[in-house]
């Protein structure tokens, strides 16, 4: 079709004001597409800040369930869970423990009648007394023997009541494994939002520290993917996908948005996308000195992220954006 040109052509008419500008908006935020990232600690009554992450806290379960209580009121759809246990070992056995850290929290909000999607990572480096995302054999992290340890562990959240299991580790073949440890476990139901696209990447500082889960030696470079590669990054998707995979995730959102929108004209299914915590504290810190604005900044990310593609963000700004959103 051709368009009309200037002057007939006033791209500004619907520009002009803010109820114009409403209407004709492509890209809409909305609360309930937003997952806020939760960090849950042993105690009871603690809500101890994150240092690198003004605003975030690790939180005791009671303090979760609460926290949880007022991001329900707010709209938000749901959170994502991370665990800092009381004991670390070789196996990360916390990970699929009963009594998990984690779990204990998920059944607390079960309890409370929380009505949030509650979705549980499934890793080990949380867990881990050497701080990979899997077991070693010869100081290297060993892909298959991990994958039965991430079965274990997302049979035990779903077990727990978590409504999504979400495998962060990046082993090949982890999104089969717990498809099949799932189905065999009597939880043929529950989905999986795989990390397909999980970039080794260095705005996942301020977490590390939250989390306690800083690799003791080396790094994660050698199963995180690289961060030049975009077209191998549809390679994981489409493995994924073809495991089982429910949900497909970029991680980060922001430095990797080419790849959320070339999956997103690929991939016909939901899409997650996660503003990680180096994200986060960048447009935090600034904020705090003035030299933007906080508000403006952050829900400027979050509209280029849904715009580029993700039906779910996973974002630290969750519980202020359901304020500016509503």
């Amino acid at each position: 079709m051709h368009e009309p040109e200037f002057p007939t052509l006033r791209l500004r008419r619907l520009r002009r004001t803010t109820a114009l500008r409403s209407l004709a908006r492509e890209t809409r935020l909305s609360p309930a597409a937003l997952l806020c990232p939760l960090f849950v600690r042993p105690g009871e009554g603690i809500r101890e800040p994150i240092v690198s992450m003004p605003g975030q806290f690790r939180l005791s379960v009671d303090e979760l369930v609460a926290e949880c209580g007022d991001l329900a009121a707010r709209g938000i759809g749901g959170v994502v869970l991370f665990g800092l246990p009381e004991s670390k070992d070789a196996e990360g056995s916390g990970a699929w423990a009963a009594e998990g850290i984690v779990q204990r929290a998920i059944r607390a909000l079960r309890r409370a009648g929380s009505p949030l999607v509650v979705v549980a990572d499934v890793c080990l480096c949380e867990y881990t007394d050497h701080g990979h995302c899997g077991v070693l054999e010869d100081g290297e992290v060993a892909n298959d023997p991990t994958l039965d340890l991430l079965g274990r562990a997302a049979v035990s959240l779903a077990a727990a009541g978590a409504d999504i299991v979400a495998p962060s580790a990046m082993m090949d073949g982890q999104v089969a494994a717990i498809r099949r440890a799932l189905d065999e476990g009597g939880r043929p139901d529950t989905p999986i939002m795989a990390y397909a696209a999980k970039y080794a990447s260095s705005f996942f500082g301020p977490f590390r520290e939250a989390a306690d889960s800083a690799p003791r030696s080396g790094d994660r470079r050698g199963y995180q993917m690289d961060p030049p590669n975009a077209r191998e990054a549809l390679r994981e998707m489409a493995a994924d996908l073809a495991e089982g995979a429910d949900v497909l995730m970029v991680k980060p959102a922001l430095p990797y948005l080419d790849v959320l929108r070339r999956a997103r004209e690929r991939f016909d299914v939901p899409l997650a996308a996660y503003q990680v915590s180096g994200e986060y504290a960048m447009i935090a810190a600034a904020g705090e000195r003035g030299w933007i604005d906080r508000q403006a900044a952050a829900r400027e990310s979050l509209t280029a992220i849904a715009r580029a593609g993700a039906d779910v963000v996973i974002t630290y700004f969750a519980k202020e954006a359901a304020e500016w959103l509503s």
